[in-house]
């Protein structure tokens, strides 16, 4: 029983730190190389995009989206969405989604390199895209900026973990 009992505290260790890794994950920015393809705006409502099926049944927002491809590859692309945080969750005070739009139409017409700086997930099946933060013209798809951050709060996290997983030996150890 008691080793069942270990497991399962082992487990919910486990489980808590990986819901750490993901939030760090989700939270923290990521930056990338790309070229900008197009823009579009949308009329949204809390249900998603407005349409016949979909009708306005609340407050509606305009949700702004980029479409961008990789330099090197035809075939990988990403869409991301353009959103103001303002005071929300995660605390990037965004409030320029409208004039960000606009520099990503401008750096779409020279099929210019581009770093995208965002946070969030793409999930397909969710139909949710990554919020865009900023973007900054690039010379070279080398000079693309790394998430220091996410890599010292990776490494804590670890750190965390591993005397977690310590400790938890220890106390169980110390009882039999």
């Amino acid at each position: 029983m008691k080793k069942i009992f270990k497991y399962f505290v082992f487990t919910l260790l486990f489980g808590f730190f990986a819901f750490l890794f993901a939030g760090v994950n989700y939270v923290m920015p990521h930056y990338s190389a790309t070229t900008i393809k197009g823009i579009e705006v949308k009329r949204v409502d809390k249900d998603g995009p407005i349409s016949k099926a979909n009708p306005a049944d609340g407050p509606t927002q305009d949700m702004y989206y980029i479409y961008t491809q990789k330099p090197d590859n035809d075939e990988k692309v990403m869409v991301y969405r353009n959103e103001d945080t303002r005071w929300g969750f995660p605390f990037y005070f965004k409030f320029d989604s409208a004039n960000l739009q606009a520099q990503a139409q401008s750096f779409s017409v020279g099929n210019k390199l581009v770093q995208i700086k965002s946070y969030g997930w793409r999930i397909t099946m969710l139909n949710e895209f990554p919020n865009v933060i900023s973007i900054k013209h690039l010379d070279n798809a080398n000079d693309v900026a790394k998430p220091i951050l996410s890599y010292v709060l990776y490494i804590l996290l670890a750190c965390a973990l591993f005397f977690s997983v310590q400790f938890v030996r220890g106390w169980f150890d110390s009882k039999e």
